[in-house]
């Protein structure tokens, strides 16, 4: 299994404990074992760059299985673009907010889905906000400042003195709440999800060169694992930005055509983000990666959303949204994770405006699971294609047109 994190600049060490204690937990309610055991380049740096993972042995249904897990790194890649200084992001609020909404991407948008719009403004909101208190706090200061010099002097160069002194002072201080507000982002999120949205949308739509690099790398990787007559499947597990990620290593895999081994091939993208590249104006790239990608037959894709999840485009087909399906489209099929019949009363009470939270549910452990269950399909007997063989697409799935750009050509 290969999984590709979304815009995350943590270390991939995060997700395998995420497994453990997870996968712990699933199988205690679920009645299966399962447990992970390290691999001997846990971690390591090589040539083709970073590698981290694990291997999970399980035993499910009363059979044994083994499986490698990797974790697709592209963590440097977020942290270098969560580099700008506080001056820099409001520019890229300024300049994020310009792309959306004169391409009219953001309309278009909010025909989909509420929530992940909402998610997209928060770090806006919060960040002018922010900047709001830090000039009322330094006007403060200033105008207080210039009223004591007043009652005690009426020398105007003095007054004239006093006003740049507490202007300089009430500057200082403003610069220094803003500097406290981004130390306090881990709570708040504002300059994490501003970043994201800005690297998203830097090339408006189009992937950066480094990012190019990496897709081309991992989609070297995967080649190599289908290949590999050790693997009856090889799945790549997509979260969240990981997902338009996953569409177009895979789409660069399939267009290698070296494959020659027997494994399946299967795709699982969990709470995707598509549409906020997808509808961008210089997105071709992925628009031409989502088309001929949900035109293969050799490839199972299972695109699994809650509408309980606001940070992403539940139940949105991500094909034909994007506006690129037509007839000899196979896929995605898109159901529903339904949180709040998976999850029991008490722990969708917990979880319900826990936002961020119920954005990696899907890795996480369910009450009572009913065909998604990440641990029994990243882990069990049965690939994604034999499980899923039959399944009807959720009835609440939104499959027409909303994007204003649908070409395919650079």
């Amino acid at each position: 299994m290969f999984y590709i994190p979304g815009y995350d600049p943590i270390h991939p060490r995060r997700y395998r404990e995420l497994y453990r204690s997870e996968g712990a937990a699933q199988a205690a309610i679920s009645g299966y074992e399962i447990a992970l055991n390290a691999k001997s380049a846990d971690g390591v740096a090589t040539d083709d760059g970073p590698r981290y993972g694990w291997k999970v042995e399980a035993t499910i249904d009363d059979l044994q299985t083994t499986t490698d897990v990797e974790v697709l790194v592209w963590s440097d890649i977020v942290r270098g673009s969560m580099a700008p200084s506080i001056a820099q992001t409001y520019w890229q609020l300024i300049r994020t907010a310009w792309i959306y909404i004169s391409t009219g991407t953001l309309r278009r948008l909010m025909w989909l889905r509420k929530g992940p719009v909402i998610a997209a403004l928060y770090p806006v909101g919060v960040l002018i906000l922010q900047a709001v208190l830090a000039f009322l706090v330094a006007l403060l200061i200033a105008r207080s400042g210039q009223a004591a010099v007043a009652r005690i002097s009426d020398n105007s160069w003095v007054a004239a003195a006093a006003q740049l002194v507490f202007w300089g002072i009430g500057l200082g201080v403003g610069v220094a709440l803003l500097r406290w507000f981004r130390r306090m982002d881990g709570k708040i999120y504002a300059y994490y999800l501003m970043h994201d949205y800005a690297h998203s949308a830097a090339l408006s739509g189009a992937y950066a060169p480094e990012l190019e690099e990496r897709i081309a790398r991992f989609a070297g990787d995967i080649a190599v694992a289908l290949n590999d007559p050790q693997y009856d499947e090889v799945l790549v597990v997509g979260h969240s930005s990981g997902a338009h990620v996953g569409v177009s290593v895979l789409a660069d895999v399939l267009r290698i055509g070296t494959r020659s081994g027997h494994a399946a091939l299967g795709f699982l993208s969990l709470g995707q983000v598509v549409p906020m590249v997808a509808f961008l104006p210089r997105a071709t790239r992925l628009r031409r990666d989502l088309r001929d990608l949900s035109q293969r037959r050799d490839l199972t894709w299972v695109d699994v959303s809650a509408p309980g999840d606001g940070c992403s485009f539940a139940l949105c087909d991500p094909v034909a949204v994007s506006g690129v399906a037509d007839g000899a489209t196979q896929g995605p099929l898109v159901i529903s994770a339904a949180f709040s019949q998976t999850l029991s009363p008490e722990r969708w009470a917990e979880l319900r405006w826990r936002f961020f939270r119920l954005h990696f549910q899907y890795l996480c452990a369910f009450d009572a699971p009913g065909d998604y269950d990440y641990f029994q399909i990243t882990a069990g007997p049965r690939s994604l294609q034999d499980r899923y063989e039959g399944r009807a697409p959720s009835r609440s799935r939104i499959d027409v047109t909303a994007s204003k750009y649908t070409s395919v050509e650079p």
